[in-house]
C-alpha cells in the first residue's frame, strides 16, 4: 500500500554535493518516524539519519556536519541533503518510513563518490 521511492542518486567528486529524495505515496504525518540507511558492497545496511515527526534528527556519527534531513511535508517528499562527500560514502542509500507496526523501503539509489 505504501510506496517509497528514491531518485537522486548518481556519480560525484569528493567534496561534491548531492540531495536524495524520497517520495512517499501518503502523507508524512502518517509515519512515525522516516530515515535513511545505506548499504555498501559487502557490508551491512548501516542507518544514515532518522527523523521523527517531532524532535530532532538523529545522524550517524560519520555524517554528522555534512548529512541534512529535510522534510517537506506539502509534498510527500523527504531529503537528503549530502554535503563534502567523501569516496567511504559510497552505498545504496534507501528510504524508510516507519508505523507502530511496519517498516517500509523504497528501492534504493546508488550514489558513487569518485573522481
Amino acid at each position: 500500500q505504501v510506496q517509497l521511492v528514491e531518485s537522486g542518486g548518481g556519480l560525484v567528486q569528493p567534496g561534491g554535493s548531492l540531495r536524495l529524495s524520497c517520495a512517499a505515496s501518503e502523507s508524512l504525518f502518517r509515519f512515525t518516524v522516516m530515515g535513511w540507511y545505506r548499504q555498501a558492497p559487502g557490508k551491512q545496511r548501516e542507518l544514515v539519519a532518522l527523523k521523527p515527526n517531532t524532535g530532532s534528527t538523529h545522524y550517524e556519527d560519520s555524517v554528522q556536519g555534512r548529512f541534512t534531513v529535510i522534510r517537506d511535508n506539502a509534498k510527500n517528499t523527504m531529503y537528503l541533503q549530502m554535503n563534502d562527500l567523501k569516496p567511504e560514502d559510497t552505498a545504496v542509500y534507501y528510504c524508510s518510513a516507519e508505523s507502530r507496526e511496519t517498516q517500509y523501503w523504497g528501492q534504493g539509489t546508488q550514489v558513487t563518490v569518485s573522481s
